[in-house]
C-alpha cells in the first residue's frame, strides 16, 4: 500500500502540535497529526488545564473558610476529594475533546500511534492496526516532555508521585514533601496544603520559585509560610525510604542530613523531552539534555524537519509551544514568520497567592548592564484588592533609565496571572515609560497597580 502523502506532518497533539495543524490547514496546507495518546497532549490531559480546575477548587474552600471576613456565614466546611478530581477530569475529557472537534473542522487528519522517522521526509506509525507509512516534504515534531525522575526518588503511584499521581491522587496525603519548588511543585503544595495537609516543600536553590525575581520569590515565601507550609532552601532530598504507609526523606541541608517521615511524596523535579524513538540521531539533528537543538524559527538543521514546544527546550509552557507552531506553519506557507522571543513570554504561576512575570528580573537586568529605575506597588494601597479581600501582593516594573524601554514587570497576588498580558503588550509594542504613563486604567480594578507601579519608578507615584 502506497504511503499517504501530505504537505505537513506534525508529531504530537499537545498545544504546539495541534495548533501547528490548525494554522497549516488554514493556509491551504494538506496536514496530518500523529498521537499516541490524547489530543490536547499533556497541557490539556494532565498539565495546565487539570490543575487549574483543581486549583480553582481550593481557592473556593479557602474562600468559604473566609466567609466571616465577607459578613457570611458558613458551617461544617468540608470537601469531598473524588468529587474535586471528577471535576478536574471532566475539565479535561471536555477540552480534549473539543481538539477533536477542531481537527474535523479544519480537515486535519489524525493518526493515534507511535511515530518515529525512517529517514527525510517519512514518517512510520505503529497503531492497533500495524504500521501505517507517511510522507511530507515538512515534519514538525512536537512530543513534548515528560517528568523527570532522579535516581531513588522514582516514583511509584503510591507513596511517591510525579503530576500525574498527583492529579488523581490515591488518598488525601496528610504529611505531604514537594521535591521542587519550581511552578509544578508549588501548585500542589499550595493546593494540596490548602485542603489541610502537613506541606514541607524541599529547594535545591537559594529560594522558591528561583526564576522569579528575588523579591517576588520573598514575598511569596512570606506568604507560604503565614499559610503553613514549611520551606526548605538550599537543601535536598539524598534518599527515599520506602516503608508500610510512609517514607522516610534523607534531606541534606547546611552539610547535614536530617530525616523527616511523609505519607506522600510528590516529585516535581523538572522535565525530559520526549525524544527517544523518533530516529533523530540517525537523521543528524543534534539533541542536548533531551532537547533538540533549533535555530530561533524551530529549525533543526535537517531541511523540512522542525521542533517546537517542550523538546525544543525553555521555556517549557504551553503558550510558548502554541506560537511557535503558528510560526513554523506560516514559515512553511512561505509567509514572514516572527521569532519568538522568550524574554517577551509571560511566565505563571497559579498558586496562592499567584505569580507572574516578564522580562527581566531586576539581577539579570543589572547582569546586562543596564542602568534601571525601579517601581513597585503594593496591593494594600488598591482600593479594588482590598474590597476583594486580596490586600497582599505587589507589582514590580523594571525600565531602562536612558530609554524608558520596559525591561521587566513581576507580580505577586490575586489574578496577577490575568494582568501580567498587559506588561506583555507593552513589551511587544516597544512601549516606554511615557507610553504606560499616559494611558488611563479603569477604576476600580487590580490594573491600576501597573499604573501605579510605572509611576513609582518615576517617582511620580499617586496612591502610596
Amino acid at each position: 500500500m502506497a504511503a499517504q502523502s501530505y504537505d505537513v506532518i506534525v508529531i504530537g497533539a499537545g498545544p504546539g502540535g495541534y495548533v501547528a495543524a490548525i494554522r497549516a490547514a488554514q493556509l491551504g496546507l494538506k496536514t496530518c497529526v500523529v498521537e499516541r495518546e490524547h489530543l490536547g497532549g499533556i497541557c490539556l490531559n494532565w498539565g495546565c488545564i487539570p490543575t487549574k480546575a483543581l486549583l480553582r477548587s481550593s481557592e473556593v474552600f479557602h474562600l468559604m473558610e473566609r466567609a466571616k471576613d465577607f459578613g457570611l456565614k458558613a458551617e461544617n466546611i468540608g470537601y469531598d476529594l473524588d468529587a474535586v478530581v471528577k471535576r478536574s477530569r471532566g475539565v479535561a475529557k471536555q477540552l480534549s475533546s473539543g481538539i477533536g472537534h477542531l481537527m474535523k473542522k479544519n480537515k486535519i487528519d489524525v493518526v493515534m500511534g507511535e511515530a518515529s522517522i525512517p529517514a527525510k521526509g517519512k514518517v512510520s506509525v505503529k497503531t492497533d492496526k500495524g504500521t501505517q507509512d507517511l510522507t511530507a516534504k515538512n515534519i514538525v515534531l512536537a512530543t513534548g516532555a515528560r517528568a523527570r525522575e532522579l535516581p531513588g526518588l522514582e516514583a511509584d503511584g503510591d507513596l511517591v508521585w510525579t503530576y500525574k499521581h498527583a492529579l488523581q491522587p490515591v488518598r488525601m496525603p496528610k504529611k505531604l514533601l514537594v521535591i521542587g519548588s519550581g511552578a509544578i511543585g508549588i501548585e500542589f503544595a499550595s493546593f494540596y496544603n490548602t485542603l489541610g495537609a502537613d506541606t514541607t516543600v524541599v529547594e535545591v536553590m537559594d529560594r522558591v520559585l528561583p526564576v522569579e525575581d528575588a523579591e517576588i520569590s520573598a514575598f511569596a515565601k512570606k506568604a507560604f509560610v503565614k499559610q503553613g507550609m514549611k520551606i526548605m532552601e538550599k537543601a535536598m532530598v539524598k534518599q527515599l525510604d520506602r516503608g508500610k504507609g510512609k517514607v522516610t526523606a534523607q534531606i541534606e541541608v547546611g552539610g547535614k542530613v536530617e530525616k523527616q517521615e511523609f505519607d506522600t511524596v510528590i516529585s516535581a523535579v523538572g522535565i525530559v523531552g520526549n525524544v527517544e524513538g523518533l530516529g533523530l540521531e540517525e537523521l543528524g539533528v543534534k539533541v542536548d539534555r533531551t532537547h533538540v537543538i533549533t535555530d530561533e524559527f524551530c529549525r533543526t538543521g535537517v531541511d523540512g524537519l522542525y521542533a517546537i514546544g517542550d523538546i525544543a527546550g525553555a521555556p517549557w509552557l504551553a503558550h510558548k509551544a502554541s506560537h511557535e507552531g503558528v510560526m513554523v506553519a506560516e514559515l512553511i506557507a512561505g509567509k514572514h514568520a516572527h521569532a519568538v522571543k522568550p524574554e517577551s513570554i509571560a511566565g505563571c504561576t497559579y498558586c496562592q497567592p499567584q505569580v507572574a512575570s516578564v522580562g527581566y528580573t531586576e539581577a539579570k537586568a543589572k547582569e546586562l548592564g543596564y542602568d534601571i529605575k525601579v517601581g513597585r506597588f503594593p496591593f494594600i494601597g488598591n482600593g479594588k484588592a482590598i474590597a476583594l479581600g486580596e490586600a497582599e501582593g505587589m507589582v514590580k516594573t523594571i525600565f531602562d533609565a536612558k530609554t524608558g524601554e520596559l525591561l521587566g514587570a513581576h507580580m505577586v497576588g490575586a489574578e496577577v496571572t490575568e494582568m501580567i498580558q498587559g506588561y506583555v503588550v507593552g513589551r511587544q509594542l516597544e512601549t516606554t515609560e511615557e507610553d504606560l504613563m499616559n494611558t488611563v486604567f479603569p477604576h476600580p480594578t487590580l490594573s491600576e497597580m501597573m499604573h501605579e507601579s510605572v509611576l513609582d519608578a518615576y517617582d511620580r507615584v499617586i496612591h502610596m
